[in-house]
């Protein structure tokens, strides 16, 4: 399986499981699709049929609200069903909303925003101090770099020169209910820099360029290396894109559902079958009073009770 069509797989499982499950955060996981399929493969080293070897590369997904992402990527690696992938978010499951760690492939749960980076950074010390090869490769969100112990685990890997610790953010200029600048503005390259890290900019959606900057993140300085991939909120499902509305909302059935389908399904590469509707679905004409919710509607408790009794 290629990257491009593994990406694909990712936003067409994130669609079906934010729609079963009714859901949120289906903008992050279109956003972060490229950069897991390229990091699943392309970069990581893992055994499917070992899900603890030792020699593995020790992977985490700090902005745990973009599970489904990291859900479909072992579930199409051969780590567990692809059909249990239904049952995203469902009573029992062991797919919860946000990471679990009861998954085979996953070695850290999160969800709880600011804490990935601290875990990985403990994880590449422990490898040097054991002299064991693998990177500890971890994704955060450019929202969550607010976080404060982001920067006392980036002042850490420095100090210790953590040459085998690559940090990934998801840079989609989005967080929660507005865009990030202004939430608390951040000049991310500066700020990586700042702290003296190997800084790599790319978009975030090119997948060769993903793939350079992530094969070999060794510098003669043995700084860790921090790739922030310049990416669009929404990407792939064109009135999903760059709207803050789809950080919590789930494409509902009819036009919304509909519609983020067939719009898969003109970019789908080759090689690739959709394993829910593989004809796509009946064309519906997008309805734009449909979504003349604002984001405050959104999120409101009393919102999701009207949407619960009207399905």
């Amino acid at each position: 399986m290629t990257s491009e069509q593994l990406a694909w797989l990712i936003r067409r499982h994130g669609v079906e499981m934010t729609a079963l499950s009714g859901g949120s955060h289906i903008g992050a996981i279109l956003s972060v699709a490229d950069i897991m399929g390229v990091l699943y493969t392309d970069i990581l080293k893992f055994d499917k049929d070992d899900p603890e070897w030792d020699g593995r590369d020790r992977f985490i997904l700090s902005k745990g609200h973009s599970g489904a992402s990291v859900y479909a990527a072992l579930a199409e690696n051969g780590f567990f069903s692809v059909e249990e992938l239904k049952t995203h978010y469902a009573d029992g499951s062991r797919l919860s909303g946000h990471v679990s760690h009861h998954l085979p492939g996953v070695d850290f749960s999160t969800g709880s925003l600011g804490h990935g980076l601290s875990v990985a950074a403990g994880r590449a010390l422990a490898a040097k101090q054991d002299g064991k090869e693998f990177r500890s490769f971890v994704v955060l969100g450019d929202g969550e770099c607010n976080e404060g112990s982001v920067w006392e685990a980036a002042e850490f890997a420095n100090h210790f020169k953590l040459d085998n610790l690559v940090a990934i953010v998801d840079h989609n200029h989005m967080q929660s209910l507005d865009y990030c600048n202004n939430t608390l503005e951040v000049n991310m390259e500066k700020r990586w820099k700042g702290f003296d890290w190997n800084v790599i900019v790319v978009d975030g959606h090119d997948h060769d360029a993903l793939r350079t900057a992530l094969t070999d993140t060794s510098n003669p300085e043995h700084k860790p290396t921090v790739v922030i991939a310049n990416t669009v909120k929404g990407k792939g499902i064109s009135f999903m894109q760059n709207d803050i509305l789809w950080h919590y909302r789930f494409p509902h059935e009819g036009w919304e559902y509909n519609c983020a389908v067939n719009e898969l399904h003109q970019i789908m590469p080759e090689g690739v079958v959709d394993p829910y509707t593989p004809d796509g679905c009946p064309e519906m004409v997008p309805d734009p009073d449909g979504l003349k919710h604002t984001v405050s509607e959104t999120y409101h408790p009393t919102y999701y009770t009207r949407e619960v009794e009207e399905r």
